[in-house]
């Protein structure tokens, strides 16, 4: 599946690294910058999510709520979250299906490999749950400012 900007953005239910449940039907009236990266605690996810949270006031300022999603578990999330204190939700996807419905879940290539993986995007979410702004080429290092 293909989205476009001015498309509905695919509902989801799943939970944080804190058990906590997240839908995107209950965002109804904020914007949701909902961020996809392959793996906790690797350089460029690190950077990203550290970039992001830096830059959360201004965000929050801004009526964006920052939701990370990746497919790893639970406990990994958990361990991410502690160690950069990471003031948002990184949901768990570990059945793929989130990453399936965006579209995000992809062939990549590294090293001569070719293997499935999440392709690093973020979807920007207006407050009647439409996609407005689709960031494909993510810079982890500045992420917020292209969000801003």
């Amino acid at each position: 599946m293909t989205l476009e900007p001015g498309q509905v953005a695919p509902d989801f239910t799943a939970t944080d690294q804190d058990g906590n449940t997240i839908r995107l039907s209950d965002l109804r009236g904020q914007r949701v910058a909902l961020y996809f990266y392959p793996k906790d605690d690797t350089p460029g996810c690190t950077a990203q999510a550290c970039n992001l949270r830096d830059h959360q006031e201004e965000l929050t300022a801004q009526n964006i709520k920052v939701i990370g999603v990746s497919t790893d578990n639970e406990v990994a999330h958990k361990k991410f979250a502690l160690k950069y204190d990471l003031p948002f939700p990184l949901l768990v996807d570990t059945e793929k299906k989130i990453v399936q419905d965006y579209g995000v879940w992809q062939e990549k290539k590294n090293y001569g490999k070719t293997y499935m993986g999440t392709v690093r995007t973020t979807f920007l979410i207006d407050e009647n749950g439409l996609v407005d702004k689709i960031i494909k080429k993510v810079d982890t290092k500045e992420h917020a400012a292209q969000l801003l």
